[in-house]
């Protein structure tokens, strides 16, 4: 497929898609190294990262001043969204947390070879100072009872969290009402039909 039509087909700009094509080789030398990726979904990394991680863009609405990815690891979605952020929020600020210092290495490599600007912090969630994001994201790090109380942590009062989960989401959204109070929007998923991306707000503790 041309690359203008791959453009059309995600709804991007050639810049932005040149922009994912040179992420995706950065990727691809780095995953036989430190397992970015699992191999078996190498062959499908489009569908099963890039695309699942550019509709979380869509699903946070109105931009804020500042993202928080937590948990980066790949750079799904944090490091794909500030790659279509650039261009459509380009004053919107991000932050990637990811404890692994090699996955961080990465993270910093790839933002600076698709001249993106992002702030990789290299520590364990819990350890860095409350941050107060307009919106936080994070993909395939723990349960949704986990990722409330890092919300908890470091989401602003007024602030969005997006969390892309699977099928089994409802049985999370069913354990984490059992300590906290949060009003939620499941938005189906675009490349897995059992899946959704929560939305989430009002984050308080039961």
């Amino acid at each position: 497929m041309s690359q203008g039509r791959d453009a059309e087909r995600l709804n991007v700009s050639r810049e932005t898609l040149e922009r994912l094509q040179i992420f995706e080789s950065v990727l691809l030398k780095w995953n036989p190294k430190i397992n970015l990726v699992s191999k078996n979904s190498l062959g499908h990394l489009w569908q099963r990262h890039i695309v699942d991680s550019l509709q979380v863009y869509d699903c946070a609405g109105t931009m804020g001043q500042t993202w928080l990815d937590i948990g980066s690891g790949g750079g799904f979605p944090g490091l794909v969204v500030a790659i279509l952020a650039a261009e459509r929020s380009p004053q919107t600020k991000f932050t990637l947390i990811e404890s692994d210092q090699r996955k961080s290495a990465f993270l910093r490599t790839a933002a600076r070879e698709c001249g993106v600007s992002v702030s990789v912090l290299s520590k364990r969630i819990e350890q860095v100072p409350a941050l107060n994001a307009d919106i936080l994201s994070a993909r395939a790090l723990t349960d949704l009872d986990g990722l409330l109380e890092f919300a908890e942590r470091h989401l602003s009062k007024s602030g969005t969290a997006l969390f892309p989960k699977g099928e089994s989401w409802k049985n999370e959204v069913d354990k984490a009402e059992q300590r906290w109070r949060f009003d939620v929007e499941p938005i189906t998923s675009l490349t897995e039909t059992e899946a959704v991306i929560l939305k989430i707000k009002g984050v308080a503790r039961v």
